[in-house]
């Protein structure tokens, strides 16, 4: 009597899985060398103004293009300002509603309002910046005014400036972390409400302690997501900051962006090394937007539920 070995037949979709793979590989891969492709085009484009300017180009305070002087910390101190203060300004108002829309509001309700919410990202950054100038600057100006009058402290109503910037950007990212934040609280299991509930807990303390715990990952995502929406807007916060090259002294000073003096001064700038040096503030926030990132990142592991695989 001789035995046989049976060889395991091999299914069909063991193929297909195979070339699916390496599908999903080279396109993970690919977004990997468009980033490298990123960050090589803009270091060999900006290391003549690096190598002129040296570490003055991060710590000096002085922008003067006609006597060939560049350095870009007041617009990273402009860029930092504006965008720590509209997420302070965004964060409460987009948190209210992603949980007026899931915990409170009736069905009725909520889809209308969340479909309003989101229409916010669809429009423009020159529709922002327009509105921005006819409507939102008349309104800090009227304010810096009556301030004015009242404190006498040297604010000059412009209207222009950080402030304004901030403002306009905190309306701009509002929809990224309310949709976000709205759809990580929708998946906090309905045990955590239930079991809050059956120990007597209020509304508040059933968000509190039952579902801002459990979605505070996700939500911290949608804030990065923010974060980075409003480090890198340009339109808008060009047509209201005032583009100064200076470091804002006031929350109502005028000042620039990183990004909103690229935009400003791009195309009015013939000298080489002007160029070169308006490539380099390019490759500071590449290199930001990828520090701040990977940060976000461990912090989102941290902050992740035990159980929950990101």
């Amino acid at each position: 009597m001789t035995s046989t070995t049976l060889k395991p037949k091999r299914s069909r979709a063991s193929g297909g899985d195979a070339i699916f793979s390496y599908v999903i590989l080279g396109l993970a891969m690919l977004i990997l060398l468009v980033v490298l492709s990123y960050f090589v085009l803009l270091l060999s484009g900006g290391i003549q103004g690096l190598a002129a300017s040296g570490i003055s180009f991060i710590t000096g305070t002085t922008w003067d293009p006609a006597n060939g002087v560049y350095s870009a910390f007041p617009f990273i101190v402009g860029t930092l300002i504006t965008a720590i203060v509209a997420l302070v300004l965004a964060i409460p108002l987009a948190l209210a509603s992603a949980l007026f829309i899931t915990e409170y509001a009736p069905r009725w309700l909520s889809e209308p309002v969340g479909y309003l919410v989101e229409l916010l990202a669809a429009i423009p950054s020159v529709v922002y910046g327009l509105w921005g100038i006819f409507v939102l600057l008349p309104l800090v100006r009227s304010f810096q005014l009556w301030f004015f009058q009242k404190t006498n402290i040297p604010w000059p109503p412009a209207g222009y400036g950080v402030m304004t910037a901030s403002i306009l950007l905190a309306i701009m990212i509002i929809p990224f972390i309310a949709s976000i934040s709205r759809d990580v609280i929708r998946l906090v299991p309905n045990d955590q409400r239930e079991a809050a509930y059956a120990l007597g807990a209020t509304k508040w303390e059933v968000i509190r302690t039952g579902i801002l715990p459990y979605a505070r990952a996700g939500i911290f995502g949608g804030i990065i997501l923010g974060l980075g929406r409003a480090i890198g807007e340009t339109l808008a916060v060009t047509m209201v900051i005032g583009n100064v090259y200076k470091i804002p002294r006031n929350p109502f000073d005028q000042g620039a962006t990183m990004s909103s003096i690229i935009a400003s001064q791009f195309s009015e700038a013939t000298d080489p090394r002007f160029v070169s040096s308006l490539i380099a503030i390019g490759l500071l926030m590449l290199v930001f937007s990828v520090v701040v990132n990977y940060a976000a990142s461990v912090i989102i592991r941290k902050l992740t539920p035990a159980g929950v695989r990101l």
